[in-house]
Order: structure tokens, then sequence, then C-alpha cells
């Protein structure tokens, strides 16, 4: 008699990645993230960038966008 498979644990097992793989993974989006990260905090108001205009009708410090 053959086992019944399920469409739970069973069926993912022969899907599931090496934990050698998913640690590689996981470093390359952990490199990503801070890549993201620092362009944000780095040009939050594109001025760095030149990619937008100052606004000059509000005052240099305690502004945010």
């Amino acid at each position: 008699m053959q086992r019944k498979k399920f469409l739970g644990w069973d069926a993912h097992m022969s899907r599931m990645k090496s934990v050698d793989e998913m640690r590689d993974e996981l470093e390359e989006l952990r490199a990503l993230v801070n890549t993201l990260l620092t362009i944000i905090m780095e040009e939050a108001d594109g001025i760095q960038s030149g990619s937008a205009n100052a606004v000059s009708s509000l005052p240099e410090r305690g502004y945010s966008m």
C-alpha cells in the first residue's frame, strides 16, 4: 500500500531551498536594504543629487519633506 501524499508539508519538502542558499539570499537582501536606506537617508529631499528644486520660502532648518 502506497503512502498517500497530502498537500501540506510533504508536498513542499521537495521544493525547499538548502540552508546555504537561503543564507546567501538573506545576505543579498541585507545588502540591498542597506543600500536603499543609505540612498533614502542621503537624498531624502533630493537636493544633493540636484533632482529637486530648493524650497526658498521655507526656513532652512526644521523642514523635512
